[in-house]
This record gives structure tokens, C-alpha cells and sequence, in this order.
């Protein structure tokens, strides 16, 4: 993996690096810092002065992300959220993308969870109930064992990435990275 990534990069930071610009060059540095898996930036003494630069420089009004030119990246992508653990289907609150109203992204799964020697309840309007687990079952029919689970969608512990581009295959890579001191 080192190889592979010293040889993608290997180019694209080398006419970073001959750019006159110290902007340009910053950027790199931070491509260069972001691409850090193992150990990541935060583990490179090299990296900290950059980054930390990068995280001050957020906070400002009319921050523009620093760019490495020769690299072709831009600016890096941003996504909140991880994927649903596997058998569930990832939804938005109560309308999609209204994280505003407090409604954060969940994931959801239908189940059903008859047992042998399953009777019918007597109630026949929908029901909900929230477990101590972080599930939330919604029961249509209270003579139904069919339930629809809902789960809060997990954070990504590294939101940000960047795509690269490998040289000689041109195949793309990503590489996710945090902004946590």
C-alpha cells in the first residue's frame, strides 16, 4: 500500500512542489497530510503544523480551501454519514436531507419476529416502541409480528476524502480523512 501510494503521488506533488506558489505548495501539503492512512496525520509531526493551519483557517470568514494544482483533486468531498450496517437500507429523517429540523438520517430493515407458539394481541392499531439498544420497532398491526426497525445512521469517523487519480492506470482512489486534532 505505501508503494502504491508513493508511486501515485509521487508525480502529482513533484509539480506541486515547483510551483512558486506558497498556497499551492500548502495545499499539497495538506493533500499530502489528508492521504495519510498509516499512521494518519495527526501521528506525523510533519503534518501537524500544516493541518492545524488548515483547521484555524476554516474557522475564518471567506475560507477557500487550499488547492494542490498539479494534483487535480480540488477541494475534498465531505459525507456525514456511514453506511448502514449490512441487512439495513439507509433513509432520511421525515423528509430527505432535513437534518435542520432535527431529523437525522437512520437506517431501517423490516423484520419479523413471530415465535412458535405466537398468539395474536387484541390490539389492532399501530404501535411503536424504542428499545435499550437504539432500535425503534414500529409494529403496523398489533396483531402483526412484521415490524419495520429504524437505528440513527452511524457518523463516519473520517468524513473527508479525496480522489485521486493513480498515474499509470488512472484508476480512481480514496482516501478519508478527519480534521480532529
Amino acid at each position: 500500500m505505501k508503494f502504491i501510494l508513493a508511486s501515485m503521488l509521487t508525480i502529482p506533488f513533484a509539480l506541486c512542489f515547483t510551483s512558486p506558489s506558497q498556497a499551492s505548495d500548502w495545499g499539497c501539503e495538506v493533500l499530502l497530510c489528508a492521504a495519510s492512512s498509516n499512521p494518519s496525520w495527526q501521528d506525523v509531526a510533519s503534518c501537524r503544523p500544516p493541518m492545524e493551519k488548515l483547521i484555524a483557517a476554516m474557522k475564518r470568514p471567506g475560507f477557500s480551501w487550499p488547492i494542490c494544482q498539479g494534483a487535480g483533486t480540488g477541494k475534498p468531498g465531505y459525507e456525514r454519514y456511514a453506511e448502514c450496517p449490512e441487512g439495513w437500507q439507509p433513509i432520511a429523517g421525515d423528509s430527505v436531507g432535513d437534518e435542520a429540523s432535527g431529523k437525522l438520517p437512520q437506517c431501517m430493515r423490516r423484520q419479523t419476529t413471530c415465535r412458535p407458539g405466537y398468539r395474536s394481541s387484541r390490539y389492532s392499531g399501530s404501535r411503536t416502541m424504542a428499545s435499550d439498544d437504539g432500535v425503534t420497532r414500529v409494529f403496523s398491526d398489533g396483531r402483526s409480528c412484521a415490524s419495520t426497525e429504524f437505528i440513527q445512521r452511524p457518523l463516519r469517523r473520517d468524513p473527508y476524502y479525496f480522489d485521486m487519480k493513480e498515474d499509470i492506470s488512472g484508476q480512481l482512489t480514496r482516501f478519508w480523512f478527519n480534521l480532529r486534532k
